[in-house]
C-alpha cells in the first residue's frame, strides 16, 4: 500500500523518515519535521496504514506495515533512509531495519521496545467508536464523550484530532474500526524469524518520566540491534517529541550527524 507523504526540504544526503504512533498521523511531526529539514535535509513524515490521510484496510502484522513503508519509500525515490518511529511507528521501523537491512542507514526507536505491552489503548478506541457522530456533535461534547475512558485532557485532544466536525455528520478520519480490530497485533511483541538482527547504528530514546523503555528491555535490543545505543529525554514522557521538542531534536541530531 502507498502512504500518504508529507514532505520538507531538499537535500542530496541521506532522506529522514518519521513514522508516527497509534492514533497519530505524519503532522504530529510538524515542528520537528520543520526544523530538521531547515538543516538542508529531505524529510518525509508518513501516515501508516489507517492513519492521517493514508487508505483503510486490515492489518495482519508489523511485516504488513512495515512493507507499507518500504513500498512507499521506493515509490518517493527515498532508499536508503534515516528511520526514526515513535512508539507504535517505532515497532514498524524497527520491522522494517530487521526484514529490509539495506533499506534503513540508521535506526531511531523512540519510547517503545520490541515487546509486549498491557491493552491500555483499548478502552480508548471503545469509546471512540462509542461517539455518537450525530449532525451537530461539537468538540466540547466529543471530549465530554472520552472523559470517562481517557481522563487526561492532552490525550483526548491527541485523539479528537482524528474526528472530521466539519464533515454533516461529523466523521472519523481514520479507519477506527480497523485500528480496533488491530490493538492485539499492535500491543504484541515483534514476531521475528530466527537470526534477526540489524548491525546498523540504532539510537533507543525514550522519555525520562516514561516506561515504557526499561532496563530490562535492554538485552532484548542488543540482540536485536547490537549497535543500539540508549539516551533519554530530560522531563518527557511517553509523546516526548511532543513533549520537550528542543530536547528530542537535540538528541536526535546528535545521533544523526
Amino acid at each position: 500500500m502507498l502512504l500518504n507523504v508529507i514532505e520538507m526540504g531538499e537535500g542530496t544526503g541521506t532522506p529522514l523518515v518519521l513514522l508516527h504512533g497509534l492514533f497519530g498521523q505524519a503532522t504530529n511531526f510538524g515542528a520537528v519535521q520543520k526544523a530538521l529539514a531547515a538543516a538542508g535535509r529531505r524529510v518525509l513524515a508518513l501516515d501508516l496504514r489507517n492513519h492521517g490521510a493514508s487508505s483503510h484496510a486490515a492489518v495482519p502484522d508489523y511485516a504488513a506495515l512495515a512493507a507499507d513503508v518500504a513500498e512507499t519509500l521506493r515509490a518517493s525515490g527515498a532508499v536508503p533512509a534515516d528511520v526514526l518511529g515513535h512508539s507504535m511507528g517505532g515497532k514498524v521501523a524497527m520491522t522494517l531495519a530487521l526484514t529490509e537491512p539495506a533499506m534503513v542507514s540508521r535506526l531511531i526507536v523512540a519510547d517503545i521496545a520490541p515487546v509486549a505491552y498491557p491493552p491500555a489503548f483499548r478502552p480508548y478506541a471503545e469509546a471512540m467508536l462509542a461517539v455518537t457522530l450525530e449532525a451537530g456533535l461539537t468538540r466540547r461534547q466529543a471530549d465530554a464523550a472520552l472523559a470517562g475512558a481517557v481522563p487526561a485532557a492532552g490525550v483526548r485532544g491527541f485523539l479528537l484530532q482524528n474526528l472530521d466536525f466539519a464533515a454533516n455528520p461529523p466523521a472519523w478520519r481514520i479507519g477506527l474500526t480497523q485500528i480496533a480490530d488491530s490493538l492485539p497485533m499492535v500491543e504484541a511483541a515483534l514476531p521475528l524469524p530466527d537470526g534477526a538482527r540489524y548491525d546498523g547504528p540504532t539510537l533507543v530514546l525514550s522519555g525520562e518520566l516514561s516506561d515504557y523503555v526499561r532496563e530490562e528491555h535492554r538485552p532484548v535490543f542488543r540482540a536485536l540491534f547490537p549497535a543500539a545505543r540508549f539516551g533519554k529525554v530530560k522531563g518527557a514522557g511517553h509523546w516526548l517529541h511532543a513533549e520537550k521538542p528542543e530536547g528530542f531534536l537535540a538528541a536526535v541530531r546528535a545521533f544523526l550527524g
